[in-house]
């Protein structure tokens, strides 16, 4: 007689055996011809050129994690919408739980709308940042002053 465990311990094995054979079926009838085009580098559709271990731009993942945070917005989005038409609730609090489910709502997009912004506003959606503009700085100092100041430490710091 198997105890609890025992009929887990079972249900793993079978499902190693069964994960095994499946692998091994698949490798033995899928097609392999791999050439020189399937073996190269995917960068986005595009032919790679020099070393795929570069840098990527951060933007692309700014855009990504933007993208995510309003794919996570339409996630609280549905639930909302199903609880807010509640009859049920909206009868037992005599209509104010649909203005306070509304105000929630209208609150929390509010924010996003304000994050949505500022990402703007700071140039974080642009795909092609503009270059940053120099301040002029008009100082009585001449500049020869700074070279020779800048001179002097770096005579210490050698």
């Amino acid at each position: 007689m198997l105890t609890d465990f025992g009929y887990i311990l079972l249900f793993v094995i079978a499902g190693l055996v069964l994960l095994g054979v499946v692998l091994t079926v698949a490798k033995i009838l899928r097609p392999d011809r791999p050439n020189e085009e399937k073996l190269t580098t995917y960068e986005s559709g595009e032919d790679p050129t020099g070393n795929a271990n570069i840098q990527f731009n951060v933007r692309f993942y700014v855009v990504a994690l933007i993208f995510v945070l309003f794919e996570v917005e339409l996630l609280f989005l549905f639930p909302w919408a199903v609880v807010f038409g509640n009859e049920d609730l909206i009868a037992q609090t005599n209509g104010a739980w649909g203005w306070f489910a509304m105000a929630e709502m209208t609150v929390f997009i509010g924010i996003l709308i304000l994050g949505l912004a500022y990402a703007w506003a700071k140039g974080y959606l642009d795909w092609v940042r503009p270059a940053p503009k120099i301040p002029e700085v008009n100082s009585p100092v001449p500049l020869d002053l700074y070279a020779k100041v800048n001179e002097k430490y770096r005579a210490k710091n050698a």
